[in-house]
């Protein structure tokens, strides 16, 4: 049963892309050539690589990959571990930064132009716009063609990620947004658990009941991480509106209930987590708080540091909860690519890396680790449903289906602009530097000064 629900929960995923999408394609970019010679398979899906042996000339090819907290999620170096194991001619070089940095610094290290790195992770599709429109991402298309490589394994996913008619990168996994809680501080309260129709109403009735106890040994009923999404999601999560809009009016109710969680003290204030740079995983670890709405990215996270022995208490994941209008299953999420650096001195070995990581046998090995990949793989799928450190369960794997997805911010080509005003706004307000209808007016002057709506 398990297995056959979680093979819907991600054929349901890469439909979802197309859903949060509609019909057109808008997305990011890259291109370039000249390493070790391409002898990949014609099929384009042997994610095998004695391509990356035969450019050896004595010593090893390295590669270098950009990664972000790697040290705190299994993403990354699994795959990079299975690579050089496959390879053992390629050493990869790992430039680590952190979540919250990795756009900037990615950003500086591109406009000089230098060979390093060779692959990007791309940690948001916004960003993938504005590398492509300045030239700092290789094209793929002719590797496609040469290896006659079979992009309908993403199931449409792939598509997604084309802009300007070019092929910028492939998809590495999918996440989406889900509530995770801790089962042990519920049933030490006596409290039931989050359930998979659980409207926003419900949640903060639920947030509040759960929050306990003062000073360092509070427990908090919830927690809402300091990016702007875990406001902003919840506004555009019935796929009515996004968050390039005209009139920002419709955040309204969301800021307020989300200042209200934070000014009654079922969550922890904003102004604190910026401020002692307080990473959300920390947070539930700690068991600081009994409920966390995050992306599925964090189950992978969880069930590493139990198997570590960092954490030893039960926990669990639940849908979203959604507005008392909306059904059950509406979620907000995002897909994360993998490209190659248009300054690449290795531009076939990349592309054979790129290739791996987003291959069937690379989605196995991350269904092991709890990680949703841009391949509906079936044999993933039983991995993951079969998991030893995956919650057990119905409603655990119940919690991960949805009937419609929508992107946490379109592909406009002014996304990153336009997310730094959602930033900087989002900060005045939690901090109540801003009333609300301050913080909405600014909005929407400010976008459309970028989108020229003036």
């Amino acid at each position: 049963m398990r297995k056959r629900q979680l093979m819907a929960v991600v054929m349901a995923a890469a439909c979802g892309t197309l859903v949060a999408c509609g019909g057109g394609s808008t997305a990011p970019a890259e291109s370039q050539g000249g390493a070790a010679p391409t002898t990949a398979a014609s099929s384009g899906q042997d994610s095998g690589s004695g391509q990356a042996q035969a450019g050896a000339s004595g010593g090893k090819q390295v590669l270098s990959v950009t990664t972000w907290d790697n040290e705190s999620s299994p993403q990354f170096q699994a795959i990079i571990d299975a690579y050089e194991e496959k390879n053992p001619n390629v050493e990869i070089k790992i430039i680590d930064t952190s979540a919250d940095e990795y756009n900037n610094s990615l950003g500086i290290s591109l406009s000089a132009a230098q060979p390093d790195p060779d692959v990007i992770w791309v940690k948001d599709m916004g960003s993938m716009l504005q590398m492509a429109d300045k030239e700092q991402l290789m094209p793929i298309d002719d590797f496609i063609a040469k290896d006659n490589f079979d992009m309908s394994i993403y199931k449409g996913a792939a598509e997604q990620l084309m802009y300007n008619g070019k092929a910028y990168a492939l998809p590495y996994r999918n996440d989406w947004y889900v509530l995770y809680y801790n089962k042990d501080l519920f049933d030490a309260a006596g409290v039931e658990y989050p359930s998979n129709d659980m409207t926003w109403e419900e949640y903060y009735d639920l947030a509040a009941k759960m929050t306990s106890g003062e000073g360092s040994s509070k427990v908090y009923g919830s927690h809402n991480h300091t990016w702007q999404a875990l406001v902003t999601n919840w506004a555009v999560q019935d796929g009515k509106h996004t968050v390039v809009e005209k009139d920002y009016s419709f955040m309204k109710h969301w800021y307020e209930e989300a200042l209200a969680l934070q000014d009654a003290g079922y969550i922890q204030d904003y102004s604190t987590l910026k401020t002692a740079n307080i990473h959300y995983s920390s947070v539930f670890k700690n068991q600081q708080c009994a409920m966390m709405p995050m992306g599925t990215w964090f189950i992978a996270t969880m069930m590493q540091s139990q198997q570590e022995g960092e954490t030893d208490f039960n926990w669990g994941v639940a849908r979203i909860p959604h507005p008392s209008d909306t059904e059950t299953g509406y979620t907000v999420g995002a897909l994360t690519p993998v490209a190659i650096s248009a300054f690449t001195d290795q531009p076939d070995l990349a592309w054979d890396f790129i290739k791996f990581a987003s291959s069937e046998e690379a989605a196995e090995i991350l269904a092991e680790q709890g990680v949703f990949t841009g391949i509906p793989s079936e044999a993933a799928l039983q991995t993951i449903a079969s998991a030893e450190l995956f919650p057990e369960g119905e409603s655990n794997v119940e919690a991960l289906e949805y009937v419609h997805y929508s992107f946490d911010r379109p592909l406009d080509p002014q996304i990153e602009e336009i997310r730094t005003v959602l930033n900087e706004v989002h900060e005045m307000i939690m901090i109540h530097s801003y009333s609300v209808d301050e913080g909405i007016a600014e909005l929407t002057e400010r976008v459309a000064e970028i989108k020229g709506w003036n």
